[in-house]
This record gives C-alpha cells, structure tokens and sequence, in this order.
C-alpha cells in the first residue's frame, strides 16, 4: 500500500498550500509530512460531499452493504500494514493496533448488514383505508471529527454507519494520527465507493479548522469524539444552523471490587480496563474502588500482574503498554500523581513521571481521596488510583460521584447486587465481571457530561436519520 498523506477530496487526492509533520510518539522521529487543509479545502470537501449525497442516498441499501462489506474484507487483507502504519503514529504496541485493525473492520462489516435494513415503519391507523408510515432518511452530509487514539476504529464506527444510513462524509483526523485516516480513504477508493461520499481533510490546527467545519452551513451533522470542553464548544457552534450533533466525551470510569469477587478475574479485568493502549482510552479504569477486606490481597495480585508488562517501543516484540502519544499527556500524568501523593496517596508502585521521556511506567496509589485532582480528572495514562469503600451504598455514591458518565466496571459474584449497580450506576455502559465491553453490535456512549448520541448498534445506525410521517389515503 502507497503511504497517502494529501487530503482526499471528491475522489481524487490533493495537495494543500501547506503541510505539517507527523511524528512518532515514542521517540519523535518523522513518519511523514500532510497535506494541512485550509478552509477552501474544507470547502471543497463539503462541496464534494454535497454533491455526491442524492445519489448516493438513492443507492439501494443492499448496494451500499456490499460496499461496506468489500471495505471490511480490504482492511482485513492488509491488516498488518495498517497496524504498522498505526504503531508509527499513534506509538500502540503491534499486536494492539492487530486488534484495532479487526476491531475497525468489525464496524464496517456490521453496518454493511445494517444498510439492508427496511426504513418504514408501518403505524396501525384507526381509520379504514388510511395507511400510515415512519420512515427513516439519511440526514444529509456528515461532520465526522476523530481522536488520535483509536484512529481506525473511531473513524470506521462513525462512517459505517454514515455510509449504511445514505449519508456522505467529511473526516477531519486528529493532527497526531492523520495517516490511518488517509489510509482508510485509500481503501474506500479501491473498493468503488463513489466519489465525494468520502472525504478527509487533515490540519494541523484542529481547533481551528474543525470549527470551520462544524460551522458549515452544508453540513447536516457532527458527529465527535474527544474532550468534554471540546465537545462543548462544537456543541456551540452547530447551535446557530441547528445541526444535529452527536458528543462522545472525556469518562472518568470507576472499576468496583466487591469482596465476594474472584480476584483473579478481577485482576485480570483491571489490566485490560485500565492498560489498553497504555491507559489512553476514553473508558479506561479510572478510579478503582475496593471494598476495605479484600483490598490488601487484590493490590497485591494487581501490582504483580502490571509487574509482568513490558513497556517498550510499540514496533518492537513482546511490548504491551507503549509511550503517551506527546509531551503534555506526560505533564498530565506528572501532574495528577504528583498532587496525589502531595495530599497524603501512598504509592505502591512506580513515581510520577519525569519529563524527556514518554515511555511512563505504570504507578498504583493507594488512599486516594476526592480532594485529589486525579479523582475528579481522567487520567489518560497508566495509573491505577485505589480507594477503600464499606458497603455497597458508599460503592455507588462514590462510583457516582464525578461529572462523568460513560463507562464503569463491577467484579461481584452476587447477581443481586449486580442487578443494583445496572440500576444505580450514573453510567452509559457497564461491564459486570467483563472488561471488553465495546463492540460492533452494543451501542458506546455516556450521560451527564460523557456526551449523548451512540454509536454501533442499531441505535448508531439511527443517529445518521431522520423521521418523516407520512399518513396517505390512495383511490
């Protein structure tokens, strides 16, 4: 595969005035330089993707399945060049960016069955020959805006869905992770996905440009995976014009540890929960919280599974946690266990990390309080913050306690008190003795300030439609 890194655009490939430099994370050398799209670019792609929106929603939606499916199976056939390709600019370990790659493709696939899926509702009506509809229409060009860290599986659970629903789409990548975006595109080309029904606009100035995007008037939708403050002010900008917006915003996901738990399943779950790429995930483990009697022996088979991960260079074999993804996630991760252990945490492992480095090892703080930053913040890093509860009503007001609400996690063989955290937890998405809870079929998204809106599923399908009712009496 030709690494493409100009701006795809209508179905052909364009360079930009400028460009910008792609780095790897774990040790800053040059992947590549992209095409830094300007605001006319922008407005190309919309243009693009305006046009080429009435057709592409009258494809039948058998047509637009096979598509799909043909751009799953392509992704999958090159799976080990796009994991390098992912390892280069996001700095995951291989075997994770493996998963991604299949994990992405999943998405795909599962929209491609979607898009066979009847639109009309038929509605009973209470009126002899009267006949009565719902039916279900693509919204229009979509606004997709992606972060660096699934930069596969965050671009293909928003486009599949757009595509499967008759919707076309502008992509604007995170400026770290551009390539896998551009690759993508690649894939979609090859595969006879019609002109400007896809297109990816990377720059440097995501702030910037994204708003311009967001702003558009051709645009019909955003949807957004990033940062609360961020989703915030995209939320803003598409006020004026009415956009329909869809945020999937920061977590600060609790991880519950009852003491009738296996811990060995506890543990086991933690390390995923907590360590997937390196503690970068948006649903990773945040604040563990233990009950008080078994708390000494699950700290200690934690600290003795993370003993066992190997933090290295992603490329490089055997590694499982790779480097933060740029100087200020180290500042971060700095910052939080450093105030931590300034207002009484008892590290049990590791310290903050120094600067000049962004290969951060894991560190496990015991007693941590709610007047520390970290329990208020997400973390994004490998930290595990541990504190002690006495039932389970000061499990949940805890796990509860936090603006967020995307993601918790609960390790308990009771299946009563299972039944309570389903009902208790201020949370979108739950894992009760599991800790991969995100898939292709399951719909992923929070409440409170985790954002709104869902993707995969069903329900991600219907979040690129819109209802129109039809009630008609025929001769």
């Amino acid at each position: 595969m030709t690494l493409a890194t100009d701006a795809y655009i209508g179905g052909a490939w364009r360079a930009a005035p400028a460009r910008f430099e792609v780095r790897d994370p774990a040790d800053g050398a040059v992947v590549a330089d992209v095409a830094d799209c300007d605001e006319a670019m922008i407005d190309a792609a919309i243009g693009a993707a305006m046009r080429a929106f009435p057709s592409w929603r009258a494809t039948p939606g058998r047509e637009r399945g096979t598509k799909l499916a043909a751009f799953a199976d392509r992704m999958l056939g090159d799976e080990r060049v796009l994991a390098e390709l992912c390892t280069a600019e996001n700095g995951k370990p291989i075997k994770e960016a493996i998963a991604e790659v299949r994990y992405a493709a999943s998405f795909l696939r599962w929209f491609a069955e979607q898009a066979e899926r009847d639109p009309r509702e038929t509605i009973a009506s209470e009126r002899a020959g009267q006949d009565l509809s719902a039916t279900r229409e693509p919204i229009g060009p979509c606004a997709l805006i992606t972060p660096w860290n699934f930069p596969y599986a965050m671009i293909t659970r928003k486009l599949g869905a757009a595509l499967a629903a008759g919707c076309t789409v502008v992509i604007k990548p995170a400026e770290q992770t551009p390539l896998s975006a551009l690759a993508l595109s690649a894939h979609a080309h090859a595969v006879g996905i019609p002109a400007g029904v896809v297109n990816v606009v990377p720059a440097s100035d995501g702030g910037r440009i994204g708003g311009y995007l967001v702003r558009a008037p051709g645009i019909r939708k955003v949807s957004f995976t990033g940062s609360t403050e961020v989703g915030r002010a995209i939320q803003r900008a598409a006020a004026d014009d009415l956009k329909r917006v869809s945020l999937e915003l920061g977590g600060n996901a609790p991880l519950l540890v009852f003491a009738d738990a296996d811990l060995d399943v506890a543990t086991a779950g933690s390390i995923i929960a907590k360590f997937r790429n390196t503690g970068q995930t948006c649903i990773a483990a945040n604040r563990f919280l233990v009950e008080r009697s078994v708390a000494p022996a699950f700290q200690a088979s934690l600290v003795a599974a993370i003993g066992k991960l190997v933090l290295g260079r992603g490329r490089d074999p055997g590694v499982d946690l790779g480097p933060l993804i740029d100087d200020a996630a180290v500042a971060k991760v700095a910052r939080l266990v450093g105030d931590a252990i300034a207002r009484g945490a008892q590290p049990v492992l590791g310290s903050p990390p120094a600067p000049g480095s962004r290969m951060v090892a894991p560190v496990v703080l015991a007693g941590v309080r709610d007047d520390m930053q970290l329990w208020r913040e997400e973390i994004f890093g490998p930290v595990v913050a541990i504190r002690t509860f006495a039932d389970d009503a000061e499990a949940i007001r805890l796990a509860n306690d936090t603006e967020f609400g995307l993601a918790a996690y609960a390790f308990t063989r009771d299946p009563a008190r299972a039944e309570r955290l389903r009902d208790q937890l201020e949370v979108g998405m739950l894992g009760v003795n599991e800790a991969a809870i995100s898939m292709a079929r399951a719909p992923f998204g929070g409440v409170k300030h985790s954002g709104y809106g869902r993707e995969g599923s069903t329900h991600g399908l219907d979040d690129y439609t819109q209802l129109k009712f039809v009630a008609a009496r025929l001769p």
